[in-house]
């Protein structure tokens, strides 16, 4: 079911997509490389410091194992964001700096975005992509899947690239990216535990009907308590991954509580919660790309040093890999699953932050062991919640779709 052979995806997880972070600005067409983008392609291209053999992989490094491949003179890749900015510290931005590379590395000339301000415009922008004639065309997010879908039937010579998007059965020219966030939640919570010496953290999140945002709470939860079964994990939901004032406050009320470890998992709210934590002297975890690039802008904001790591979903190097199957018309729909094994699921350096060896260490043997099988999170890959049989007391009125 899972086509590209150089993304190597071990075992399906049926998963839904996480909702981009939104934007008060106007949809926008553009062609150029935004502002403030520098911090954040040095991020993808710089690696991820000494985490492992093969845990961060670089955009530089990925495009040197395809040999010089050239794209068709002509060839044109697109890109719709979900809500949100191609410059916004998301995977929005992480897709984009995929599609970037991939025109780097391969020669494309024809590369175009548009930024989508509202639900509402997911089909029009997808639309007014189309009238460039793309070869390929990459969409972002949960909430646009329904309208990638139509498209992609209606338009079955273009390539479609639906990130965070899950289907029981997808058409023909369509690949679904979907990644295990609740590894990326286990590394981020054995972290969290590692390095808390009050047994309380928190984690600062999105929308709780966005399932991909159970997998990083429930799986920071597991993964914590692998460490300190007895540790205090405090996490609240909201309702927008765009409101930063309610992330520094939350995390202000869970620093209140005795939480000396913070991990973002919703968007901007998220980052708004880790830059209080970071500021307040406190550590923070951030998500998606690596938030020292971006919300901690290249060490040079507050609290940056308190930036222990970042839970990160390699969305640039999965869409730079299909663009490359694209290339070689090799493209085939179906699922795409990052996971620890594949090398999409890893953690960033701790770049000015001062992490003792033994916590390094033990964050290392948590993602070698979610990459070889031997450590298991205990939460179900479609809804985030705990698994049935698993050690955390789930209710048996809050049975996951796994156990059905």
């Amino acid at each position: 079911m899972i086509k590209s052979k150089k993304l190597l995806a071990v075992g399906v997880v049926a998963a839904l997509g996480l909702a981009a972070c939104g934007s008060d600005d106007d949809t926008s067409e553009s062609t150029d490389a935004p502002a403030g983008t520098d911090g954040a392609t040095e991020s993808t291209e710089a690696g991820g410091g000494d985490t492992g053999d093969g845990a961060f992989l670089t955009l530089e490094d990925e495009c040197a194992t395809y040999d010089g491949l050239q794209a068709p003179e002509g060839f044109r890749v697109n890109l719709v964001t979900d809500i949100g900015k191609v410059d916004d510290g998301t995977f929005n931005q992480f897709a984009y700096e995929g599609m970037t590379a991939a025109a780097d590395c391969f020669g494309i000339a024809n590369t175009s975005f548009i930024e989508t301000v509202s639900e509402a415009d997911y089909a029009a922008n997808i639309a007014t992509s189309l009238e460039n004639d793309p070869n390929t065309l990459i969409t972002v997010g949960f909430l646009i899947t329904t309208d990638t879908e139509e498209a992609a039937i209606a338009n079955p010579d273009v390539d479609f690239i639906g990130i965070d998007q899950f289907l029981e059965e997808y058409p023909d020219n369509m690949a679904g990216v979907v990644f295990n966030e609740d590894e990326s939640g286990y590394i981020a919570g054995v972290l969290a535990a590692s390095l808390s010496e009050s047994g309380v953290i928190g984690v600062v999140a999105g929308r709780e009907d966005v399932p991909p945002v159970v997998k990083f709470v429930n799986g920071y939860t597991a993964g914590a308590k692998s460490v300190n079964p007895d540790i205090r994990v405090l996490s609240i939901y909201n309702e927008s991954f765009t409101d930063i004032a309610k992330g520094a406050s939350d995390a202000a009320q869970f620093i209140g509580e005795g939480a000396d470890v913070i991990f973002g998992a919703g968007g901007q709210t998220g980052s708004g919660g880790i830059a209080a934590a970071a500021e307040a002297g406190v550590w923070a975890i951030g998500v998606d790309q690596d938030e020292y690039y971006t919300t901690f802008a290249s060490g040079s904001a507050p609290g940056s040093e308190y930036l222990a790591s970042s839970a990160v979903k390699r969305v640039d190097i999965a869409t730079f890999r299909l663009i490359a199957d694209s290339i070689q018309d090799q493209f085939e729909g179906g699922l795409v699953v990052g996971t620890a094994a594949n090398d999409l699921i890893t953690y960033a350096e701790p770049h000015d932050a001062d992490i003792p060896a033994e916590v390094t260490a033990a964050v290392e043997a948590a993602r070698v062991g979610l990459a070889d099988g031997s450590i298991t999170t205990g939460v179900c890959g479609i809804d985030g919640l705990p698994l049935a049989d698993s050690d955390s007391g789930v209710s048996s009125s809050q049975r996951s779709a796994c156990d059905e």
